[in-house]
């Protein structure tokens, strides 16, 4: 019985950066000698089991044999006769499937090393072809390891794999999955393109991949494209650190700019309220989780009455924020600022950059909001006894008031 360390954590180390999971495969073992030795058994599918101190898991070698379409058709084989080649061969990337035994001897059938230095994805072999899982996963590679490119045999058999109709048959809890991992790490942008490169994306998320190539106005978008806008806005919202819900607001909010008419280029009016129906529908999709959904529905309505903040008067800002559910739910709201300013901030083309340009906005907003918040409705609505009908009206009307004297606004309550 001999135990190799595998996978992302040989990969981490060759590549100086810290190592958060150990994966092992344990040769020349049986299920009944693991459990004899104080394994404790998880696999549903294959053996693998728990360290009894570590609690790190220890799968069996093993092969696999494609049976079914889709990322759940493979019979795997496990016995004490499976070489560690045998394991490793089935493995995604090169980079992936080095193994390091106990004594620190590194095993590199597939010159994950050299791949390592020269900042490539290849594939190990064709059996990668058989899970289409693995387009996901090397697109999310790239979003972590964002100096690296695919290798262009590994792109065509992605896009083979593609043509073939495997990304179709994707569970959308599994590709919400690889996607929401993806959107966390550090250049996000990557993803995208990868999953372009290969066609994917137009099979994932049509709505999105119909960004590229479609104009906006130079004057507040030098990068004019809306895909290298989406790309500029997650990449901010990596640069700043914000959670998911946020990081996927900030690459739905546009997705209206899609449907407008090319006739109509550059212009974009009204693609907030187109938007907010198409985010539904990927969400709905992909099976997205509602925190996701609702900020992200939000933003696409909104982030142009956001960005219109300081010239809103107190009345259309209350009804931004009854639109929004903001005086339940105000750390929601505050994350959908967040959004737009990642929107705002992520444009930069042709030597014109708004990444560092004010952003007073948000801090309008929230003061207003907290003004608004400030008003205390059981009062409002006690006063009102005896015109019930007349409280919401009443409430809506403090909250006005309370906003246009925090803001010092000088200003009637007509809509602009």
């Amino acid at each position: 019985m001999r135990i190799y360390t595998v996978g992302g954590a040989v990969r981490d180390e060759l590549l100086g950066l810290p190592v958060k999971d150990h994966d092992h495969v344990v040769v020349g073992a049986t299920p009944e000698e693991m459990v004899k030795q104080g394994y404790r058994p998880v696999g549903k599918d294959f053996p693998v089991f728990l360290h009894p101190q570590t609690q790190e898991e220890y799968a069996l070698a093993r092969t696999e044999r494609k049976t079914a379409p889709g990322y759940k058709g493979f019979v795997f084989h496990t016995s004490p006769d499976v070489t560690l080649e045998d394991d490793l061969v089935r493995r995604d990337l090169t980079i992936n499937a080095i193994a390091r035994a106990e004594d620190g001897t590194l095993t590199d059938p597939f010159n994950g090393r050299r791949d390592i230095e020269l900042r490539v994805f290849r594939h190990v072999s064709d059996a990668f072809a058989e899970d289409p899982v693995r387009i996901l996963r090397v697109a999310r590679f790239a979003a972590r390891f964002a100096d690296f490119v695919v290798a262009p045999e590994t792109n065509a058999l992605m896009r083979q794999m593609v043509e073939r109709g495997e990304v179709d048959a994707l569970v959308p809890e599994r590709v919400w999955q690889e996607v929401a991992r993806g959107l966390m790490e550090h250049k996000p942008s990557r993803m995208l393109q990868v999953l372009r490169d290969c066609g994917a994306l137009a099979r994932i998320v049509p709505e999105l991949d119909a960004l590229w190539g479609v104009p906006q106005p130079e004057a507040h978008h030098p990068e004019i494209d809306t895909g290298i806008h989406m790309e500029q806005v997650v990449d901010y919202a990596a640069s700043q650190g914000h959670e998911l819900p946020v990081r996927f607001a900030a690459l739905m909010h546009d997705l209206g700019k899609g449907l407008t008419p090319p006739e109509k280029w550059p212009s974009h009016h009204g693609h907030e309220g187109e938007g907010a129906a198409l985010v539904e529908r990927v969400c709905k999709r992909l099976k997205a989780p509602s925190e996701c959904r609702d900020l992200a529905v939000m933003t696409a309505r909104d982030h142009g009455n956001v960005s219109r903040a300081l010239a809103l008067r107190p009345n259309t800002m209350v009804k931004l924020f009854e639109r929004s559910d903001a005086f339940r739910k105000p750390a929601r709201f505050s994350q959908m600022l967040m959004a737009a300013e990642c929107d705002a901030r992520g444009r930069e083309g042709g030597g014109v950059s708004f990444r560092d340009q004010p952003y007073p906005q948000r801090a309008h907003l929230e003061k207003a909001l907290a003004a608004a918040r400030g008003v205390n409705a059981g009062e409002v609505a006690q006063a009102c006894a005896d015109h019930p009908a007349r409280i919401p009206e009443m409430v809506h009307q403090a909250r006005v008031a309370a906003v246009r004297a925090a803001l010092g606004a000088g200003m009637d309550d007509d809509e602009v």
